[in-house]
C-alpha cells in the first residue's frame, strides 16, 4: 500500500506543492539556505571514550523513532527505537529500557550481553502490561511495536543488541589507511531469505508465515520485521484482534508467538583501528551501504557528521522522486513519509588514547529530535568495577 502512495505521491509532484510550506524565497529553486524545519541535530558532544554526533528527521505525522544517548564517566549508551504502527512503543522503551539496564547492571555488578537480554526482557514485559492494561479502551495498542537497537561502551568493550532492521556498523582503519565497514547487527526482516527460512524453520505447519505481499515479503502477509517489542497480537492470543481492524486481521487466532524479542546480542573489545560506531534506524540504510556510511564519516569532519549522513540520505531519497532536497525539505510531515521514512542517526567516535584514562565527560542524557538534556543516571555505576 505505501509503495503504490508513494508512486502516486511522485507522479503528482506538483499538486502536492500545495501542502508543502511557501515563503517569500519559495520561488529561488537555487536557494539552498532554506532550513529543513523536520530536521533536528546536535552537532558534536562528548562521552567517554570520545565525541558523538545525532541527528533525526521526521517524516511521519507523528514521528515514530526515539532516540537516546546517556553519557557517564565509564560508559556511554546508545538507544534507536524505530517504532511502527504508532509512537507508544518506542517512547516506552526510550522512558524505561536504559532504566532496566541500570539496574540490572547494578544488581549484576557488571554490563555483560545477559544483563542486556534482560533489560529487554523486563522492556517487553513492562509494555505488554501495558497494552493489557489499556487495550479495552485502546484495541489498536496491541498492533503497536518498535525496532530496538541499543549499543552500551564499558570498560573498552561495545555490546550491541538489536531487535528489528535498524543497524549498527563499525568502521575499521585496514590496509592503505581504507575505512572498513563491518555490520555488528543482523536484519530481522522477512526480505532476507535467512529470516525466512528461520520462520518456516519455527512454523513448519504454518504454510503462510511468510507472504508475498504487493512484491514485498512479510510475516502473516502483514509485518516485514521478525522481532520486536510490541506487537501484542502476533505474539499472545489473548491479544488478537477481530475483524474490524482488517490490516491486522488473522485468519485464525496464533498458536504460538509469530515474533519474538529475544535480541541478537554481540559483544566486541574495542581495537585501535576501530575508529566509530554509525547507529541508525533502517530509514538510513534504505538509501545508502554501509560502506558509504563509513566512507563519509571518515571523510568528513566529526562536527555536523550524523546530520551530513542524514542529508546524503535524503538527498537520494529526492533523487528517487526525480526532486532536489531544496524541494523535499519543504514537505509538511505526514506527506514527506511518502519519500523517506522517519530517520535516526547516532555517530560514536572512539579515541582509544582515553581507554583507562579519567577525563572530564558530562554525565548527560540526551533524547533525540524533542532536544530533551538531563542528567543521565549512568552515575551509579560508578562504583562498579
Amino acid at each position: 500500500m505505501l509503495s503504490w502512495l508513494a508512486r502516486m505521491a511522485s507522479a503528482c509532484w506538483k499538486p502536492v506543492r500545495r501542502y508543502v510550506r511557501m515563503n517569500k524565497d519559495d520561488s529561488n529553486d537555487g536557494d539552498s539556505s532554506l532550513g529543513d524545519s523536520l530536521l533536528w541535530s546536535r552537532d558534536l558532544e562528548k562521552h567517554s571514550l570520545g565525541e558523538f554526533s545525532f541527528a533525526v528527521v521526521q517524516a511521519n505525522e507523528v514521528i515514530e523513532d526515539q532516540s537516546q544517548v546517556e553519557t557517564g564517566q565509564s560508559a556511554t549508551f546508545v538507544g534507536v527505537y524505530d517504532g511502527h504502527g504508532g509512537p507508544e512503543a518506542s517512547r516506552y522503551i526510550c522512558d524505561n529500557l536504559f532504566l532496566h539496564l541500570v539496574r540490572i547492571a547494578r544488581e549484576n555488578g557488571t554490563i555483560s550481553e545477559d544483563v542486556l537480554r534482560r533489560a529487554f526482557s523486563a522492556t517487553e514485559d513492562g509494555f505488554l502490561t501495558l497494552v493489557r492494561r489499556t487495550c479495552g479502551i485502546k484495541p489498536l495498542i496491541a498492533a503497536i511495536g518498535s525496532c530496538c537497537l541499543v549499543g552500551a561502551i564499558w570498560k573498552g568493550t561495545l555490546y550491541v543488541a538489536n531487535l528489528g532492521d535498524s543497524r549498527a556498523v563499525i568502521g575499521s582503519l585496514g590496509r592503505f589507511n581504507k575505512i572498513i565497514a563491518e555490520q555488528l547487527t543482523r536484519d530481522h526482516n522477512a526480505s532476507m531469505e535467512e529470516v525466512r527460512q528461520e520462520l518456516r524453520s519455527r512454523h513448519p505447519d504454518d504454510s503462510h508465515i511468510v507472504v508475498m505481499k504487493h512484491g514485498v515479503w512479510r510475516i502473516k502477509g502483514i509485518i516485514q520485521v521478525s522481532r520486536s517489542i510490541g506487537d501484542a497480537y502476533l505474539k499472545r492470543p489473548e491479544f488478537s484482534l477481530d475483524p474490524s481492524f482488517p490490516r491486522f486481521h488473522l485468519p485464525e487466532p496464533i498458536r504460538r508467538p509469530v515474533l519474538t524479542s529475544e535480541p541478537s546480542v554481540c559483544t566486541r573489545v574495542l581495537q585501535p583501528n576501530d575508529k566509530f560506531i554509525i547507529f541508525a534506524s533502517d530509514g538510513l540504510w534504505e538509501h545508502m551501504t554501509n560502506q558509504e556510511a563509513a566512507e563519509i564519516v571518515y571523510k568528513y569532519p566529526r562536527t555536523g557528521i550524523a546530520k551530513r549522513l542524514l542529508k546524503a540520505a535524503l538527498n537520494v531519497a529526492a533523487r528517487k522522486r526525480e526532486m532536489r532536497y531544496d524541494d523535499l525539505k519543504k514537505v509538511e510531515k505526514g506527506v514527506r513519509r511518502f519519500f523517506h521514512d522517519d530517520i535516526t542517526v547516532v555517530v560514536i567516535f572512539i579515541d582509544q588514547e582515553l581507554l583507562g584514562k579519567k577525563i572530564s565527560v558530562p554525565e548527560m542524557s540526551v533524547r533525540g529530535f524533542s532536544d530533551t538534556v538531563g542528567q543521565s543516571n549512568f552515575n551509579v555505576l560508578q562504583g562498579l568495577m
